[in-house]
């Protein structure tokens, strides 16, 4: 029986029995270190050494408790960022802002136009697409959407950036790239200013299997998976590289860690998002020694917190 073999996974299976409890929110009272520590060993495998961090994953750990700036609060929330972004490099590289709501039913989605993306400003995913309003579930959405606003996105892996966003709903222009179908991510790894790796993230929100592909700044492939199989042909390089280099270089000055996305639509660039904690510091990066060599990267600063 399928409750059975659940039953008998739960309890031979530490990562699906935290994730389980995780989702029953059993864990939601726990010190952001003991939580921290419960779920690395669960998903990573082995003891979390935050004494010591050598690893990108062990590193992000470390900063998560201890390098608390109040303006990481800013940068993660998707619609105050637009005026941190416009500030530092300009409003030219906003994806066009079509709304902002604070709840689901005050959308008249009438005014918005054909194609439409929308999303939550405090949380990672959930995000809505829409390339035809005659085929837009608007009932559903909307559901999903108030069941985002209620998720207390900190609570699910302790990055505490996110915990005092104020939530809201956006809607922002559907973009595509030059081919006409969804954007690539341009994912720029950081560390105090200085660009280091590129990720190509491919077939993101297509029903098809997401790749990641990953380039040092003189764009040589680099032979690393996170958390996702690498493409069957690799993506080639874009243009406007260094520009986009410069702006992830100049968005994360002073900052020990963090990833800048990007994107070409209409061979323009546009801003994505300011990501410090990749995969919340829990997604395997294979082989190991990338873990080890990202890691490297990372000068801890000082205990803020």
């Amino acid at each position: 029986m399928l409750w059975l073999r659940k039953i008998f996974k739960y309890i031979s299976n530490d990562e699906y029995r935290i994730r389980v409890n995780l989702t029953l929110g059993l864990y939601n009272n726990l010190e952001d270190i003991e939580f921290i520590k419960l779920l690395f060993k669960a998903l990573m495998g082995y003891k979390l050494p935050i004494e010591d961090p050598k690893t990108f994953n062990e590193k992000l750990q470390w900063l998560k408790l201890y390098d608390r700036k109040p303006e990481y609060t800013v940068m993660v929330d998707k619609y105050k960022v637009r005026d941190y972004i416009a500030e530092k490099i300009g409003d030219k590289y906003l994806i066009p802002l079509l709304g902002v709501w604070d709840d689901p039913d005050d959308i008249d989605f009438d005014l918005l136009p054909n194609q439409f993306v929308l999303k939550c400003n405090h949380n990672s995913g959930g995000i809505f697409i829409c390339k035809n309003k005659n085929n837009f579930d608007v009932v559903k959405v909307k559901k999903e959407l108030k069941k985002g606003l209620k998720r207390d996105y900190y609570l699910s892996g302790r990055e505490w950036p996110y915990k005092d966003v104020p939530r809201k709903i956006i809607a922002e222009k559907y973009m595509t790239d030059e081919t006409g179908t969804n954007l690539r991510d341009y994912k720029f790894y950081c560390f105090d200013g200085k660009a280091k790796v590129v990720g190509i993230y491919q077939d993101r929100n297509t029903g098809k299997e997401t790749t990641g592909d990953f380039f040092d700044m003189d764009f040589n492939w680099l032979d690393f998976t996170f958390n996702m199989p690498n493409a069957k042909v690799k993506p080639s390089k874009p243009n406007h590289f260094e520009k986009m280099k410069e702006i992830a270089e100049i968005l994360s000055k002073g900052i020990p860690h963090v990833r800048v996305d990007l994107y070409l639509s209409n061979d323009r660039i546009y801003f994505g998002e300011l990501t410090f904690f990749d995969g919340s510091g829990f997604d395997k990066i294979e082989p190991f020694e990338w873990d080890v060599k990202l890691g490297s990267w990372i000068n801890l600063p000082d205990k803020t917190y």
